[in-house]
């Protein structure tokens, strides 16, 4: 499939000057008027003017040529089924080796004039929407508690004392201001916004929380508060009056302010597609063009992922729904307030390929269905449809979801900037989508996140995806969700419905998902991370470099031939004919099972490199034909971990060395700019560290509370306490 994708890009746009000359083309210029011809010497001013022209054109390739400039809308773009066609392609791209900027950001005019403690104040003669501001292209603070700190760890900075009363009593106006809370579990993030104050307690009236699917209350220390003129007192925050039409600026040391470029995003998007299943928008290309400055989006309505633990915004800078055929090519966007680009609802073969996110407000892709396609849907935690009322059929109810796209060759990073509960390449309600050679990283939780087994059929495959989970916790590098119809909080209740109804399992996960040649690692969870029920999935030749593989309470796993740096197996809650399969692994520690009763259906032929490890797990009654083989890597220092002896190992357990050379981003504008993870110095060359002490005390195996599986399995906020083994 990826070499059939490929094939096409190179067919249709391998040569762009001879697109230049072979086509019906249109011209726009910054310079150009709308009375022109849209020749290439008398080019539109508009984009739309050049759109309506290109909708005159009912078959062939149509192409409309932005020559380079920066390119200021008012209004989306908007594409509709009457742009494209099964007989017609229509391309928006830049004029070849031009650089093109499509923005939402109004350049201020400002005359500035002191204020107080250093503070500047210029008045905006006309209405705006000032929810970012950026000088020079940066992204500048809003006036914050506590101040903005780049190396903080969540929202740049929180405190246990952003709400106090000592604090707010201090505000005369704090309407308008926002709180930003992580969840109590570090489960992603809640957003309000501030519509007044209590006297005399202090205490805000508050509206939103909306934001995130697992209510469970506001970390009580994880909290800042921004939007508050009282709060204006560091370098680079600004703040807003709308009574004054007044903005306060705090100028970064050495900065001329009066030289300096502010800019203010007004869209929440740039670009539409519109369309739906029985009229979807055909055969649109855009291409080689930079989309920035969109405004932010946590306040607007949001909806459930079914029973994940996400709640979302349709929306993006780029948004395709119902589409067919459409592609998104080599194009940069960044600095961006929400989502980046979202495939919603009905898309088929569509796909994103080529591009650049960085500085990204929410999630970069985002492939989300439309709920009523899901058979007897569930969209809280703890609640479910009764099995009496359950739909058994399997698959969907119609086709109003993404299926058959590709998400490829893509670079991300630094994204989430102000919403936490996001990932690189966001998966929902969607079938047969291939996440393939991307470069993820710099994230606040997941690089790549799947919702839901509804309705599988993905392939994740040569992806490098590190430097995640930094701002919440209990996740992975990869993580996924298996809240099915079939899916039931109470083990007791699953328990059960497995054994009455097994054909329900694979009901909404009816085609296995395979992950395979990626190379994963997380320091702040798993490397691999298959939470609550998720099930059908074939997991092979992955290099994990820290936090290993979770298995969490789901069906019919299959973790074949993947290499674990310095890190393990964690199989978490499993059900009796789980039909999970663990085979042919490199393992450096001992598994760390919780809640395990039933091991599955095979649980062997692996290799350890420590015989306490494997000593552990011959005494649970896995891996009657596993081994413990000293190992060496090729260059571990380069990231090349393939296995020395692997004549000998292959003899032994049947395991085979895989690639280590085509993880990420290929093309070579891209590898130019992506960065790559550290590599862990393997443990079975230098000394092994002692497992944690284990005590026995009244009939009771306590140990302390310390990894991060104990502390998803037992729900704690953080890693304390005493974890009991056994009684």
């Amino acid at each position: 499939m990826i070499h059939r994708f490929c094939l096409i890009i190179l067919f249709c746009f391998g040569n762009p000057y001879a697109t230049l000359l072979s086509q019906t083309n249109y011209f726009v210029s910054v310079n150009g008027k709308d009375s022109g011809d849209g020749s290439i010497r008398s080019p539109f001013k508009s984009i739309t003017k050049a759109l309506e022209k290109a909708r005159c054109n009912k078959k062939g390739t149509v192409t409309v040529y932005l020559r380079e400039g920066k390119y200021i809308l008012t209004h989306p773009l908007v594409f509709t089924p009457a742009d494209g066609g099964v007989r017609k392609q229509l391309i928006l791209r830049a004029y070849p080796d031009e650089k093109v900027i499509l923005s939402s950001g109004i350049q201020q005019k400002l005359d500035w004039q002191p204020h107080t403690n250093g503070i500047m104040k210029a008045t905006l003669p006309h209405p705006f929407i000032m929810d970012m501001l950026l000088v020079n292209g940066n992204i500048r603070p809003m006036a914050r508690f506590p101040n903005f700190e780049s190396t903080a760890i969540r929202f740049n900075g929180t405190s246990a004392d952003a709400t106090s009363p000592q604090r707010t009593k201090k505000w005369k106006n704090p309407a308008g201001g926002y709180l930003h809370a992580m969840h109590s579990h570090d489960w992603g993030d809640f957003h309000f916004r501030i519509t007044g104050i209590e006297q005399p307690t202090g205490k805000l009236k508050l509206e939103g929380g909306w934001q995130n699917n697992r209510q469970s209350g506001l970390h009580p220390k994880n909290q800042m508060v921004e939007n508050i003129f009282e709060e204006l007192d560091a370098s680079g925050e600004w703040y807003y009056s709308p009574q004054e039409s007044m903005l306060y600026y705090y100028p970064v040391c050495g900065e001329d302010i009066n030289k300096a470029i502010f800019e203010t995003p007004q869209l929440k998007h740039l670009i539409e597609f519109r369309g739906n299943s029985s009229s979807p928008v055909r055969n649109i290309i855009i291409q080689d063009i930079e989309l920035t400055q969109t405004v932010r989006t946590f306040m607007e309505q949001y909806e459930p992922l079914l029973r994940s633990d996400w709640r979302i915004y349709r929306g993006a800078a780029l948004l395709l729904e119902g589409t067919e055929n459409c592609i998104i090519k080599n194009c940069h966007i960044h600095h961006v307030g929400g989502n980046a680009l979202m495939f919603s609802n009905y898309n088929q073969n569509s796909s994103v390929s080529g591009c650049h996110f960085s500085e990204i407000g929410a999630s970069a892709i985002c492939f989300v269905g439309n709920p009523s396609a899901v058979r007897s849907p569930s969209f809280e935690y703890s609640k479910a449809v009764p099995i009496s009322e359950l739909d058994s059929i399997p698959g969907a109810l119609n086709n109003d979801f993404p299926t058959n796209c590709m998400a490829y060759d893509n670079l991300i990073h630094h994204i989430g900037l102000f919403e936490k509960q996001t990932a690189g390449i966001e998966l929902s309600m969607c079938h047969c989508i291939t996440v393939s050679h991307n470069s993820i990283y710099h994230t606040p939780r997941a690089g790549i996140n799947i919702s839901e087994g509804t309705w599988g059929g993905h392939i994740i495959e040569y992806n490098d995806v590190f430097d995640t989970v930094m701002e919440t916790g209990d996740h992975g590098a990869f993580n996924s969700w298996g809240r099915d119809r079939f899916w039931r909080s109470s083990y007791r209740e699953m328990s059960q419905l497995v054994t009455n109804n097994p054909e329900l399992v694979l009901a909404d996960a009816a085609s296995a998902t395979i992950i395979r040649n990626n190379r994963f690692r997380c320091d702040r969870g798993w490397d691999i991370d298959l939470d609550d029920g998720s099930s059908n999935y074939y997991i092979y030749n992955n290099l994990c470099l820290n936090g290993g593989i979770k298995l969490r309470e789901g069906f019919h796993r299959t973790v074949e031939n993947n290499i674990m740096i310095n890190c393990t197996f964690h199989p978490h809650v499993w059900f009796k004919n789980s039909g999970d399969v663990f085979v042919r692994n490199i393992v450096m520690e001992p598994y760390r099972p919780i809640g395990i009763s039933h091991w599955g259906t095979e649980i062997d032929y692996n290799l350890f490199t420590d015989s306490i490890a494997y000593t552990t797990a011959r005494k649970n009654g896995t891996d009657k034909h596993s081994i413990v083989c000293p190992i060496t890597f090729h260059n571990p220092a380069k990231g090349n971990f393939k296995i020395d002896q692997i004549a000998q190992i292959s003899s032994l357990c049947g395991f085979r060395n895989f690639e280590m050379d085509r993880f990420g981003v290929i093309s070579p504008q891209l590898q130019a700019l992506t960065q790559r993870p550290s590599f862990p110095y393997p443990s079975v060359l230098q000394g092994k560290t002692e497992a944690s002490a284990i005590f026995e005390w009244s009939g009771l195996s306590l140990k302390n509370l310390e990894t991060l599986g104990e502390r998803s399995a037992t729900g704690m906020d953080s890693e304390r306490g005493v974890y009991v083994i056994s009684a």
